[in-house]
């Protein structure tokens, strides 16, 4: 019984060991070498992009997920920026990662999975932004009708800087800055977007002229071609543009999200071109005709005007009716106004006679004599009065200092010899207020001889003195020969006199001028 209830022998064991990492070094080599190169499709989900720059994001279907992985330096090239939703043809080799048990793909390129799943993103696309408001019209800016500067965002080896220079050149030269960028690829997005905030960030009156138009072009392509112009980063920038853009990206049919950002769309370069500068020669052709049209108004304004004042003139009366009335009342004051100068200077005098009668110099100098002594009369009663009020003042000072103790009698003594040195200094001042108008009056005569002499040494008279001679004519100077020979007389000062001559017939017109010295 014991035999049944026995455990069975051990068999032999042949499976070898292994390691956790060597079954994970064994299993990731199988992986790697089976799938070096793989091309998957799938949904992009879960999409992170971590500080580090490397890229993070699941393909899936509808009944598996893997995980994918595009390095740094690979997610800088892409074309396609993997978004959420998206379906995509992924291009990488399978590898493991032991530290989570689990494989993955590392992706080295990224292509839709065809036109329809770009132009679904690049409807998802277009409706965020939209709900942002960067596609409002309210928010697009009117474009300068004549640009001084106009600034080209494109490549400066294609035809299409060629095309817009050309076009400019034809209706109107202006001053083109070129921002060469690149126009696909990888780097199209970030040198577009990079250009667009360059020129906004030119200062004005700087050594680079900022523009006052921006042209964004590219000429036609397929979608993938012209995908870094729907790219969110230069959406922004072109919605954020404090400078007019215009966006000529593609042809007619052609439609990029920057179109709906930009302040005007154009269908082609060579249309941008036109947008931005008038014709020249038509502009000066309306110039002209603004200028006959305001010649022919303003000659219209003067004629309409003109024969309305001739109409207001024959209803107005005539001019010596309305200056005759007063002119005669001023002949008529006139003549009065004589006598009545007259007659009001006689009352006056007659007047003043009477008055003047009593007005001798002799009462004149009894009164001012007879005024003096009386002042004089005060003056002396004053100077008396004042010296006996001090006599008492000083006897009641004396006797009350000499009824103070010895300090306060020392205090007043100092007191007093304070106010000796005071009225000193008040004498001291009030000679030099004596002195001072005399002064004043020195010096200010002193300046006056001063001007008298220097006015001497300025006047005529002095150049006299030196041969020349002033010449009269009518009692005016004569300074020409012209002046000359149309007076009546003529008269020569020298610094000794004047010297009238004879009249002018009886002299001779050929004679030169004999006086010695110029004339002034």
């Amino acid at each position: 019984m014991s035999d049944l209830f026995e455990d069975p022998a051990p068999a032999p064991r042949n499976t070898p060991e292994y390691t956790v990492s060597e079954l994970s070094g064994a299993v990731k080599r199988v992986i790697e070498g089976e799938f070096a190169l793989v091309r998957v499709r799938g949904e992009v989900g879960r999409v992170s992009r971590p500080a580090s720059g490397h890229l993070y994001f699941d393909l899936k279907d509808d009944r598996a997920v893997i995980a994918a992985i595009c390095w740094k330096g690979q997610a800088a090239r892409l074309q396609i920026r993997p978004e959420e939703g998206m379906e995509v043809i992924a291009t990488g080799r399978m590898t493991t990662f032991p530290g989570q048990s689990k494989y993955q793909i590392i992706v080295e390129d990224i292509a839709p999975a065809g036109a329809g799943a770009l132009m679904a993103m690049l409807e998802r696309r277009r409706a965020a932004l939209a709900a942002e408001g960067l596609f409002d019209a309210d928010r697009k800016r009117p474009l300068p009708f004549l640009p001084r500067v106009i600034g080209v965002v494109t490549s400066p080896s294609g035809a299409v800087i060629r095309d817009i220079l050309h076009r400019l050149r034809d209706r109107f030269p202006r001053h083109v800055l070129i921002w060469p960028v690149a126009v696909q690829g990888e780097k199209c997005a970030a040198e577009v977007a990079a250009a667009i905030r360059g020129f906004n960030a030119l200062p004005e009156g700087g050594p680079i002229p900022r523009p006052d138009l921006l042209i964004v072009a590219r000429g036609g392509g397929s979608l993938e071609d012209l995908w870094g112009f729907n790219e969110e980063i230069v959406v922004r920038a072109a919605a954020e543009s404090a400078i007019p853009l215009i966006s000529a990206v593609g042809h007619e049919t052609d439609t990029t999200l920057i179109d709906h950002a930009a302040d005007r769309r154009a269908p082609t370069p060579t249309a941008a071109a036109e947008m931005a500068v008038p014709v020249r020669l038509d502009l000066l052709a309306a110039l002209d005709g603004q200028g006959a049209r305001l010649m022919r108004g303003a000659a219209q304004a003067i004629g309409r005007r003109d024969q309305r004042l001739r109409d207001l003139a024959r209803a107005l009366p005539r001019l010596d009716g309305l200056t005759a009335g007063p002119a005669q009342r001023f002949d008529l004051w006139a003549t009065r106004l004589a006598g009545a100068l007259g007659q009001s200077i006689a009352a006056r005098r007659a007047r003043l006679g009477p008055l003047g009668a009593h007005l001798r110099p002799r009462l004149l100098a009894d009164l001012v004599s007879r005024q003096t002594e009386r002042l004089a009369d005060r003056s002396r009663g004053l100077t008396a009065s004042l010296d006996r009020r001090q006599e008492r003042a000083t006897d009641r000072l004396a006797a009350l200092s000499a009824r103070l103790p010895p300090a306060f009698a020392r205090a007043l003594s100092e007191a007093d010899r304070s106010a000796r040195r005071d009225r000193i200094a008040l004498d001291a001042l009030a000679a030099r207020l004596h002195a001072a108008p005399a002064t004043r009056l020195g010096r200010l005569a002193d300046r006056l001889d001063a001007l008298d002499r220097l006015r001497q040494t300025l006047g005529y008279h002095e150049t006299l003195k030196r041969g020349y001679a002033v010449v009269r004519g009518d009692g005016s100077v004569v300074t020409t020969r012209a002046e000359a020979e149309r007076a009546a007389s003529l008269e020569i000062e020298f610094q000794d006199g004047r010297l009238p001559l004879s009249p002018k017939k009886s002299r001779r017109k050929a004679d030169p001028p004999t006086a010695q010295g110029s004339l002034l």
